[in-house]
């Protein structure tokens, strides 16, 4: 079980608000798109992004989210970090890209959601559910 506290310090992050740094992280989530992170994240995961208006406060404290990582050198306005202060919501800086922090993140054990297709993108272009999943046999009767 990976804390973030081990990914600020394996990534070498700044902390700039420091509550709850030793939850445990469940998976990782990348996304600049605030509807993309309500949709698709899930409770505990660390959440990446460039994003550093106050609204990523409010979408980590919905999503139940460990933390959140802005990378390419931003810093949060301050009202972000006041809120996140009010949230108790952990907000880490980096100078690293997206692609750096999300690749380092898998090296240490960090994954993504589940494998596949979306069931949202399955429904769209017509992929059944169960694409990709082994078929049960059937018995051919003669």
């Amino acid at each position: 079980m990976l804390k973030l506290n081990r990914i600020v310090k394996e990534l070498n992050l700044r902390v700039i608000v420091a509550h709850n740094i030793d939850k445990v992280v469940s998976g990782g989530y990348a996304s600049d798109l605030l509807s993309d992170v309500i949709a698709h994240s899930q409770k505990d995961n660390i959440w990446i992004t460039l994003q550093t208006h106050q609204n990523i406060v409010a979408v980590a404290s919905l999503k139940e989210l460990v933390g959140i990582i802005i990378v390419n050198g931003r810093m949060p306005e301050d009202e972000t970090i006041k809120k996140a202060k009010q949230e108790k919501i952990p907000i880490l800086v980096t100078e690293l890209s997206t692609f750096e922090v999300v690749g380092r993140l898998y090296g240490l054990g960090v994954r993504g959601i589940k494998q596949g297709v979306s069931p949202c993108l399955s429904r769209r272009i017509g992929i059944p559910q169960n694409a990709g999943q082994p078929q049960k046999k059937r018995r051919v009767k003669s």
